[in-house]
């Protein structure tokens, strides 16, 4: 038995799109920050037959069934017969919200699995194999600032993520404003997928995102508050606006989202430090320093369902072995 655990992170560079949907190579590179609270904790053990256990109960079978295909996929690629496993996940957060619990599960899997089949690799062959997960998985294998590649070869080997800055590097908060309880109506890949085939502005997203990735690493390497803003509110909007070209449009933010943008946007101009982001759905991430975290809480506070304080996170690890 092994159990792994793993945080969430949200990019600031975003990931939309891939260039390869069985491998789950992404069309372009993205720069994430790995949430400290947010986190999945992952158990695998031999078992009489393949089970998956989602926050104790036995998960949906879409979900469940991605789960054993990603654990054969794994045994294929270590080279091993794997035995029946028994896989129990439980998220301290909500599940296919639009919190990337799919970035934390399948990095606490990987390193779980990996561990209980009796194998070791290299956190860049974790990051490789957690990709073919979730993509976004990919980054919560390190703590910290992180960068993905979106890699250039078929098989993509060098799809990988790598670490830009630990997670002591800068001590920025990211303050997550739920504006809705529940999952989300479309899935990030269907989403993502609509996007690239119905989207005309999909190729000016892609082609926009070496620039946002050079000004995103530059600013978190030199602590640039100011510069981090700019190209994380840039790359969040111009996701979604490709997204909502898509045919049908694809629309993750409710009225809440939009009340928030505009409320973020107040406390800028009123001199606070603040930025926000948002991922595929309606919930807010405000990035700040920490003694702004009491503002941005009291600005959302009659428009959220909860709100979560983040510090930066550290990489997925196995708790028990």
């Amino acid at each position: 038995m092994t159990t792994a655990t793993a945080h969430s992170n949200i990019a600031l560079v975003k990931y939309w799109g891939k260039r390869d949907r069985r491998l789950n190579l992404p069309a372009t590179g993205s720069l994430s920050l790995t949430l400290g609270e947010l986190t999945t904790t992952t158990t695998v053990r031999e078992f009489s037959a393949d089970t998956v256990l989602l926050d104790e109960r036995p998960a949906p079978d879409p979900f469940a069934r991605k789960v054993v295909a990603f654990l054969d996929l794994l045994a294929d690629d270590l080279g091993l017969e794997r035995p029946p496993l028994l896989v129990q996940t439980a998220n301290n957060f909500p599940t296919a919200a639009g919190l990337a619990s799919s970035a934390s599960g399948f990095a606490a899997l990987t390193v779980a699995a990996v561990a209980a089949l009796g194998a070791s690799r290299s956190p860049e062959e974790l990051s490789r194999l957690a990709r073919q997960g979730s993509g976004s998985a990919a980054r919560s294998l390190h703590g910290g600032w992180v960068e993905m590649a979106a890699g250039v070869r078929d098989d993509g080997a060098d799809a990988v993520a790598h670490l830009v800055a630990p997670a002591d590097h800068w001590d920025l908060r990211c303050v997550v404003l739920v504006t809705a309880e529940g999952a989300k109506s479309v899935g990030s890949t269907d989403g993502m997928e609509r996007t690239a085939q119905t989207s005309p502005y999909y190729d000016a997203w892609v082609s926009g995102v070496p620039t946002d990735l050079a000004d995103a690493r530059t600013a978190v390497v030199e602590r640039d508050f100011e510069r981090l803003a700019v190209v994380a509110e840039r790359s969040c909007m111009r996701m979604h606006a490709s997204a909502m070209a898509a045919d049908p449009a694809v629309v993750y933010w409710n009225g809440a989202s939009i009340e928030l943008i505009h409320r973020v946007r107040a406390l800028r101009a009123a001199g606070h430090p603040v930025f926000f982001t948002i991922d595929a759905g309606p919930h807010i991430k405000v990035f700040c320093p920490p003694d702004v975290v009491p503002i941005v809480r009291d600005a959302a506070d009659d428009v959220v369902v909860d709100s979560i304080e983040s510090r930066p996170g550290g990489p997925a690890i196995i708790t028990v072995d």
